[in-house]
């Protein structure tokens, strides 16, 4: 899994006072929990630095990098905005160990076009991230669910996605995505191809065609 660098300074206070201070001068207050047998450490970052974590598709590890040369891998556990100007108000991270393992939410990427909207039918998108545990190396970056084969009516379980080296944290019937019916469709048998289909559309034609014939002859009569 990919990571991004965030740069940041330990905090000297914690109370309302000493937060209101931070958020005014463009800092983030954060918390980073899990330490092995030491205390959270409260420090803060610019908001800037947080944009390549948070508005962003793909899931990513960071690295906290403290004055004075510290550094911790971590995990973003939570992130607070303000409700009104949508100001990043405060982060948490987890620290991450090689030799534990870590659950958190990955997106889900669809590729592939399915038979069944090509036929007419909607996507419907059930989960776009699914929770996964893994030790921190094995931890992808998105998972890929491919919608290619699925008609209309047909369901993607997330049993589709499984892999090596994570284990997925839902159960077997859970569904990532599937084909609904629209309104019109035209549902198409495996062995019926583009070529039949135009066939039948020039038989239809010339049939208009030899019914507008006998009209014609009748207005000439007269």
């Amino acid at each position: 899994m990919k990571s991004i660098t965030i740069n940041g300074s330990k905090r000297e206070g914690v109370g309302k006072k000493a937060t209101r201070a931070l958020r005014n001068a463009d800092q983030v207050p954060c918390v980073l929990y899990g330490g092995e047998g030491k205390s959270t450490m409260h420090f803060s970052a610019t908001e800037l630095a947080f944009s390549k974590l948070v508005y962003t598709p793909s899931a990513h590890t960071v690295e906290i990098v403290i004055e004075g040369g510290e550094t911790y891998n971590a995990v973003l556990q939570d992130i607070q905005f303000h409700p009104v100007t949508d100001r990043i108000l405060h982060v948490d991270f987890y620290q991450l160990f090689e030799d534990k393992e870590i659950s958190m939410e990955i997106p889900v990427h669809i590729i592939g076009t399915s038979k069944g909207v090509l036929n007419g039918g909607i996507l419907r998108r059930n989960r776009r991230k699914l929770r996964v545990r893994a030790l921190p190396k094995n931890l992808p970056d998105f998972l890929e669910a491919d919608i290619t084969p699925l008609k209309i009516g047909d369901k993607l379980f997330v049993t589709e996605l499984e892999g090596e080296g994570y284990e997925l944290l839902h159960t077997d019937n859970t569904v990532i995505a599937q084909i609904k019916t629209a309104r019109t469709v035209v549902i198409l048998d495996d062995d019926e191809d583009e070529e039949e289909l135009e066939e039948g559309a020039e038989g239809t034609v010339e049939g208009a065609e030899g019914a507008d014939a006998p009209a014609a002859d009748a207005d000439s009569k007269e």
